[in-house]
């Protein structure tokens, strides 16, 4: 039994790897955000954790994010990508291990009576066996492993560990393909309500501008206005009639875009009317000024352990160079009875290990380990271009954010403004003092101003769902599938 201890103890000696040493790259980042006057002063506190009901409020919302994230195809191709991997990796770590394998048989041979023993028929093979003619029975019971590889050089557990880093990749993917579907529908719900209120806008339009081609043509019949008084009135008109037609449209497209998110059917009493009624319950996100933050966002982490996983693929093509060195251990019983098979005499035990040393390959082993090599410097360009990304991101929703506000109350002033010439120019032509062209371009300037407050706000409450997003810090996509234990 001395040869077979030494071959389990040289199996113990297989818990190491030639796998490169892996140390975090450093990010080709900056490790502030940019500071200006388009950029909103940041606090020192590290970025809290939150979950989208801190940021989205409103309980509709709330209620459509929780369908979605029931029966959202994408969501459900993700969760299914990750259980694919895990049972890739626990295979790839299976073959670490001996695989023990059980059998048993009977063998009945018909010995001929001029004592040959007579195999197949029509043309099979014979083979001279002395001895008397008649029936000889065996039995056999056998337990063992083949061509076990003992994993001296790291091969199998470098692939183990890949597959391992391939796995928690695709977990990362799906955190990622989770957060990215929170926005998308915030984004959709935001959408939906300020389409609806360009909508109630091009109506309220089209109902104001009938009066005024109304008045106009009443005084164009008393012979009081001119008849491009009536025309320039028209135009108003048609270009509310036309806005409002095509808000229909879009208003029913963004239902229908809010529904493929869900995956289902969604009531409308969930939907916002406005989007003053959207935006009602949206949250601030505070952010942190160290933008190492953004090594959490679930794409980084994704792209840093396809790169980890790229790491140990070089291990495993540099332990190809060396020798494979497997074991076929078998042992049982073995007897011509049945009777006798458990008898002290029946034990029987085999034990066969071989080498393999590739010699010449025509440098398929170099040219697999270039491979690697090279596969595992792009997935580094990847990542640092992953954070960079990132890094971006964040930076122009910061520019957005710190910008936003004024532009809103611009906006509002505009507004007032508008609306306030507008009633005085309509009150000087209805008394005469002013042309209708007056009216018209006041008409025009209210229009467009309440449209403008309407895409600003939507603008605004957008901003607020792209940082939550790039930021990628929500509790809620860390509650995938647990891990296996770390590898080893």
């Amino acid at each position: 039994m001395k040869p077979v201890g030494a071959l389990f103890a040289l199996a113990a000696l297989s818990g190491c790897t030639l796998e490169p040493h892996y140390a975090r790259p450093a990010p080709a980042a900056p490790p502030h955000w940019p500071q200006g006057d388009a950029y909103l002063r940041q606090g020192e506190a590290a970025l809290p954790s939150v979950t989208y009901r801190d940021i989205f409020r409103d309980p509709r919302l709330q209620a459509i994010i929780a369908q979605a994230l029931a029966n959202n195809q994408d969501l459900r191709q993700a969760l299914a990508n990750i259980q694919s991997a895990r049972a890739l990796y626990r295979v790839q770590r299976a073959d670490i291990f001996p695989a023990i394998d059980a059998s048993a048989g009977a063998t009945l041979r018909h010995n001929a009576d001029n004592g040959q023993s007579v195999g197949g028929s029509g043309g099979g093979s014979g083979s001279i066996n002395g001895g008397n003619g008649g029936h000889t029975t065996s039995y056999d019971i056998q337990a063992g492993t083949t061509a076990w590889e003992i994993d001296l050089f790291g091969r199998l557990r470098s692939l183990s560990h890949a597959a391992f880093d391939q796995y928690l990749a695709s977990d990362a993917a799906a955190r990622a393909t989770r957060l990215t579907l929170v926005a998308d529908i915030a984004d959709a719900w935001l959408k939906l309500g300020a389409d609806r209120s360009l909508l109630l806008i091009a109506q309220d339009t089209e109902k104001s501008a009938q009066t005024s081609v109304a008045l106009t043509q009443v005084r164009l019949n008393g012979g009081v206005a001119p008849r491009t008084d009536l025309r320039q009135a028209q135009t108003v008109l048609a270009t509310a009639q036309a806005d409002r037609a095509r808000q229909q449209t879009l208003v029913a497209q963004d239902i229908n875009a809010l529904q493929l998110l869900v995956g289902a059917p969604v009531a409308d009493a969930s939907l916002p009317a406005t989007i003053e009624d959207a935006d009602a319950n949206l949250a601030e996100l505070p952010a942190g000024v160290e933008s190492s933050v953004l090594l959490r966002r679930p794409d980084v982490v994704e792209a840093e352990y396809q790169l980890r996983a790229a790491n140990a693929r070089i291990g495993a093509a540099r332990a190809a160079f060396f020798p494979r060195i497997s074991l076929t251990a078998v042992a049982g019983l073995a007897s011509g009875g049945l009777s006798s098979l458990f008898s002290g005499g029946a034990f029987t035990w085999t034990v066969a290990p071989s080498a393999t040393l590739p010699i010449f390959d025509w440098g398929a082993n170099a040219g697999n380990l270039a491979y690697a090599k090279a596969q595992r410097e792009g997935l580094l360009a990847a990542y640092q271009k992953s954070i960079q990304t990132a890094f971006r991101e964040v930076s122009d929703a910061l520019a957005r954010r710190g910008t936003i506000d004024a532009e809103v109350a611009a906006d509002q002033l505009n507004l007032t403004a508008a609306q306030d010439t507008l009633t005085l120019g309509t009150a000087r032509y209805r008394q005469g003092i002013d042309p209708y062209l007056s009216t018209l371009v006041a008409q025009r300037d209210y229009y467009a101003a309440r449209q403008r407050m309407a895409n600003i706000r939507l603008t605004k409450a957008q901003n607020l769902v792209a940082l939550y997003q790039t930021l990628g810090g929500d509790q809620l996509v860390e509650t995938l599938p647990t891990p296996p234990a770390p590898r080893q």
